[in-house]
């Protein structure tokens, strides 16, 4: 069997470590691994190749940063040429981006059947680039791989009942199999001098926050009047949007250190370690659970609708005042983290034995 593993963001890196580990260890399984380079910074993509051992990528398309249509036709056009060359016997999309919509409009279009990891999640929000992502994705996979209960049943109200999976969440596995050898290498609190419980962890990284200058000056108000240290580990993005913009840089430095883009394992230890975690990211929401740290999200909804319902992260959008009154207030109970809401970190197996079966 030849699979082509079809990856370009940092999120879709992690995710891809643990199959990928685990396809290395079985015989007659070929994995072809394609980079889109849709993260073309370094510290964002060469620094997790490296942590996280994964293959050096068969192809890198090296796309780089584009207009949301201009950079999936370009990633549509290389991903053609590879899959009429390699002709694998699936494509293997991750998440929600623009990489996993290409590869999967290329993969239906030349009838390749297309196995999506993290199927289902929805929002329900269509302003979001990644919604529109989540869905036309799912509509043509042929194996829907499903974190949760929740994302079977959200595919099941679309009419897709046929090739669904609910296999556990892989970055779970991925969690469980690198937090000890992250906590043991990773130099990051004393290079920033950081203490336990004594700091919050903040990831802004969404265009609709980024490319919005009102939101950012709003999130950085409700930052600063937590009075609490926060340590904002800086997307590209982010930083040119600070760097154009006098008002934002004068809230650097007075409680918010930025610092440069960190590989997997000084985020991890970032976050075991932190009092607080604000992001509007999805994926650093369920490591936030993982590490049972309280989490604010920047956003008016999220695709991890369990974590709200555990109450253990709460959604306060781009409000300077919920911001500011979560980072003070928002203290979940210990039993909230008991359930194990994202299976039991054998993801990698599970969807081995159905990609063989099929």
């Amino acid at each position: 069997m030849k699979i082509l593993t079809i990856i370009g963001a940092r999120p879709q890196f992690i995710k891809a470590a643990s199959l990928s580990r685990y396809l290395k260890s079985l015989s007659g399984i070929k994995e072809i691994i394609l980079h889109t380079g849709q993260h073309y910074d370094s510290n964002m993509s060469e620094e997790f190749f490296s942590e996280l051992d994964i293959p050096t990528p068969d192809y890198n398309l090296q796309v780089g940063s584009d207009t949301p249509a201009r950079q999936t036709a370009k990633m549509m056009m290389g991903i053609e040429d590879i899959v009429l060359k390699e002709w694998p016997d699936f494509i293997l999309i991750y998440g929600d981006t623009n990489s996993t919509i290409a590869g999967a409009l290329v993969g239906a279009k030349l009838h390749i059947p297309i196995a999506h990891v993290e199927a289902g999640l929805r929002s329900y929000d269509r302003g979001m680039p990644e919604e529109i992502n989540r869905v036309v994705s799912d509509s043509i996979s042929t194996l829907l791989f499903c974190p949760t209960e929740t994302a079977v049943n959200n595919l099941k109200k679309e009419g897709i009942a046929t090739g669904v999976y609910n296999v556990g969440d892989i970055m779970l596995e991925n969690y469980q199999y690198y937090k000890g050898k992250a906590q043991k290498t990773s130099t990051i609190l004393n290079n920033l001098n950081l203490k336990f419980k004594k700091y919050i962890l903040c990831t802004i990284h969404r265009a609709s926050n980024t490319d919005n200058t009102e939101n950012l000056k709003n999130i950085f108000i409700g930052l600063t009047n937590s009075k609490e240290t926060i340590i904002l580990p800086l997307h590209p993005r982010t930083k040119k949007k600070i760097d154009q913009n006098e008002f934002l840089k004068k809230y650097i430095d007075q409680n918010i250190k930025i610092i440069d883009p960190i590989g997997y394992f000084d985020m991890i230890c970032l976050e075991i370690n932190a009092k607080k975690i604000v992001t509007d990211s999805g994926g650093v929401q369920k490591e936030a659970y993982f590490n049972k740290v309280p989490c604010i999200t920047l956003r008016e909804n999220t695709e991890w609708v369990e974590t709200i319902e555990q109450g253990v992260n709460q959604l306060v959008g781009v409000d300077p005042k919920k911001i500011k009154e979560s980072i003070n207030n928002f203290h979940p109970q210990k039993q909230n983290y008991s359930k194990q809401l994202y299976g039991d970190g054998k993801t990698s197996a599970k969807i081995i034995e159905i990609l063989l079966s099929n």
